[in-house]
């Protein structure tokens, strides 16, 4: 079950602090509430579908979409790659140019791989779990294929 929001003091309310294990199903449940997000959604399932194709077993949900702003601009993910093949991985979620531009154009959001650093101390999975505007713990989906 997706547990309800927080206040860390940001922008948006967020998850609370951990790693909330849930179905896809509850994600479109909770998340799905307008088109903007239907929309996302469906960037997401797609990118989700390609990485699990490729061997990929687990994924991290992120960003203003899984907080309570009223229509996010995207999403963000990341992917355990234990186990993935990666010449089965659609090219353009590899491609991390032009502030993965060509991601947000086809998917809707960004997905990476979770044991690369996000910055010169964390990896994504890490990185993820902080609000960044306060820097304050929170709390990410995990969907696990």
């Amino acid at each position: 079950m997706i547990p309800g929001y927080i206040d860390v003091g940001g922008v948006w309310n967020v998850l609370p602090p951990g790693i909330h294990e849930v179905t896809l199903k509850e994600v479109e449940d909770r998340y799905i509430t307008n088109s903007q997000r239907a929309i996302l959604f469906d960037g997401f399932k797609r990118g989700l579908e390609n990485l699990k194709n490729a061997g990929c077993k687990t994924i991290y949900l992120d960003g203003s979409f899984t907080t309570d702003k009223v229509i996010p601009g995207d999403f963000d993910a990341c992917w355990d790659p234990v186990g993935v093949d990666v010449n089965k991985i659609d090219p353009v979620l590899l491609d991390f140019s032009d502030m993965r531009n060509t991601q947000k154009m086809k998917y809707g959001g960004e997905f990476f791989p979770s044991s690369v650093k996000a910055d010169s101390s964390r990896t994504f999975l890490e990185y993820f779990q902080n609000d960044k505007y306060t820097g304050k713990r929170k709390g990410i989906i995990c969907i696990r294929l």
